[in-house]
Formats: C-alpha cells, sequence, structure tokens
C-alpha cells in the first residue's frame, strides 16, 4: 500500500515591519510527510522592537482565506485557535528568535500553505497561491507552485 503524502508550502509575512530590520524568515519552502506523523515548521524573526515580539501562524487551503492557526507572545503562552488545539503547537524561543510550527497525526486536510507571521494579519486575500493536484489513484498529493 503506498502511503498518503501531505505537503506543505511554507509563506513569510511581516506587516508594518520597520526599515526591515523586523522580518520572518522560512528557509525550507516545502515539506513532505507520511498521513499519521508529524512536521515541524521553521520559522526564524528578527525585530528592532525592544518589546516581546508577537508571532503568529496562519494556514491557507485552496482558495480559502488564512485561518488563524496560533499565537505566541513567549514560550507556550498565547493563543490557540479551538480548532487547531489538539494537533498543532508552537513554542516561541527568544534566545534563537524561532517559533517553529508542530504539527501531529498529519492528515490529507493539512495539505496547505503556513504563513509565519510577525505582526497579525488575516487580510482576506483570496488569491491562490498554489494549486493542489491528486494522482488518478487519489493517493498522492502533487503541489504545483
Amino acid at each position: 500500500m503506498t502511503p498518503l503524502f501531505i505537503s506543505v508550502l511554507l509563506a513569510a509575512m511581516c506587516l508594518e515591519c520597520r526599515a526591515q530590520k523586523d522580518n520572518v524568515l522560512q528557509a525550507k519552502g516545502e515539506e513532505t510527510a507520511a498521513a499519521g506523523g508529524t512536521v515541524t515548521l521553521h520559522c526564524l524573526y528578527n525585530t528592532s522592537s525592544t518589546t516581546a515580539p508577537s508571532l503568529f501562524w496562519y494556514k491557507q487551503d485552496g482558495n480559502n482565506s488564512p485561518k488563524f492557526i496560533l499565537s505566541r507572545v513567549s514560550g507556550d503562552d498565547g493563543n490557540t485557535a479551538d480548532k487547531f488545539k489538539e494537533r498543532f503547537s508552537s513554542t516561541l524561543d527568544s534566545s534563537i528568535r524561532s517559533v517553529p510550527l508542530k504539527i501531529q497525526k498529519l492528515q490529507l486536510s493539512d495539505s496547505a500553505v503556513y504563513y509565519c507571521a510577525l505582526q497579525p494579519t488575516v487580510t482576506g486575500n483570496t488569491k491562490t497561491l498554489y494549486k493542489n493536484l491528486w494522482s488518478k489513484d487519489n493517493r498522492i498529493l502533487h503541489n504545483i507552485h
């Protein structure tokens, strides 16, 4: 039996950034993992702010608007949307300026574009960033960017 694969595309956002000193970086553009497994999406950030940064993760699938997953302001402190509480987690590590998103018990519905953001934003952008194509036997998910 061929395993099902989950693919995610990472995209970085930073709104209201101060002269490019504030930004996020998601170096690996795509992750692929087997259904039922675990994947960690990495996000590094820089900020010139003297206050604690607020980091956010969003999920966008198909032509839908981005959906808020969670926010972190320090360690595990922050907010996680009810829909994502069971399988999605993140810990902000200010010493290495990192806020990875861990997704457990992967499902095909997790195939999406994931945004790491330094400022809160759901813009209502409904433009497609990528398109999924299923193989003829509905077992393998392919991404076209």
